[in-house]
């Protein structure tokens, strides 16, 4: 796989938006593909797909990694959709690991096939996963997932450990009345692994197929919770947490991470883009305001004029979402089609 070269951007500017914040993370959707239709994510019936041409190549997406990375982009996730579903994307990883200034690269998984695709993804030089599961019983999930198999998830699991990744992050998105009176069981688990549990608080993207604020449930609820188990003791915070705040049972093994996007907004220091799966730069995940890459990559746009657009796209990044102001309007896309 060769990336495309245009003219080199040397001593690229560091990318800062208009409040001073550094841009160092770069999340990438791979696909709008799924193999499962949560019912927070998707309706039953699934959305409108991209045009498989309308799809950045494996390509396309290196070039603007390294053009990022040339400008301080050092950490990059790679989403979907459900990016195992796309091919190659060992490959992908190997490539990016190619790339000066990226210090970091992982992936966000629902699991599915990830236990016939660790060895490859470990062997690309992937180092870290994080698998979103949001409830232990087999019949819920099958619910929650519209027909997932947790069986699955788990041998996945169970081989990426298997494979040394270190940590495995498992991302749990807390519903009232659906899977919170799960949240003790999942953080008990950290008492004899060292796997991470991250809670995050449910966001009101749209295409959550009729959930309601209803089922929202704070992470400062969710912690009173599990004090009822263990003693709670906070921790510093480390690289790589993003905007988890720290936490672990004393005694355990493993952390436990709160992810508070509504109730302790992190915007003040968000430091991420988003690129969607059809090569839309996205500075905020509850914008609407999309900058496309796409087009100028066709069209033979040198790597300074890429370099260009990302900084003029960032430098309108705004100070924080308005997802609790009375204007908010849900976003036209879903979290498939925007990348997780």
């Amino acid at each position: 796989m060769n990336c495309l070269q245009n003219s080199a951007v040397e001593h690229a500017p560091a990318l800062t938006d208009s409040f001073n914040r550094r841009i160092s993370y770069l999340r990438l959707s791979v696909t709008d593909r799924c193999n499962l239709r949560c019912v927070y994510c998707m309706p039953a019936e699934g959305v409108a797909l991209m045009d498989h041409a309308a799809i950045l190549s494996y390509e396309e997406m290196l070039r603007i990694a390294r053009v990022a990375a040339g400008a301080g982009i050092t950490k990059i996730r790679i989403t979907g959709g459900e990016p195992l579903v796309r091919k190659g994307i060992a490959d992908l990883v190997a490539e990016l690991n190619h790339l000066a200034g990226i210090a970091d690269i992982s992936i966000t998984t629902n699991g599915i096939l990830l236990e016939a695709a660790a060895g490859a993804l470990r062997r690309a030089g992937l180092r870290r996963i994080n698998i979103s599961l949001d409830t232990l019983d087999p019949v819920k999930y099958k619910q929650i997932t519209r027909g997932g198999d947790l069986a699955a998830v788990l041998a996945g699991i169970h081989a990426a450990r298997m494979e040394g990744f270190s940590p495995i992050k498992v991302n749990v998105v807390v519903m009232r009345g659906i899977n919170d009176a799960e949240i003790t069981s999942f953080a008990a688990l950290t008492m004899e692994r060292p796997v991470h549990i991250r809670f995050i608080e449910f966001m009101p993207i749209n295409g959550h197929a009729g959930l309601d604020k209803s089922v929202y449930i704070s992470n400062a609820d969710i912690r009173e919770k599990i004090q009822t188990i263990g003693e709670l003791l906070p921790l510093p915070i480390e690289p790589g947490a993003g905007p988890a705040r720290l936490y672990q049972l004393r005694g355990a093994q493993g952390k436990l991470g709160f992810i508070s996007p509504l109730s302790n907004h992190f915007c003040a220091t968000c430091n991420r883009l988003r690129l969607t799966a059809d090569g839309r730069l996205r500075t905020c995940l509850f914008s609407d305001t999309e900058t496309d890459l796409r087009l100028p990559l066709r069209s033979g746009c040198s790597d300074a004029d890429l370099l260009g657009l990302m900084a003029r796209a960032i430098f309108t990044k705004p100070f924080r979402h308005a997802v609790l102001e009375p204007s908010f309007q849900k976003c036209s896309r879903g979290m498939s089609a925007i990348g997780g």
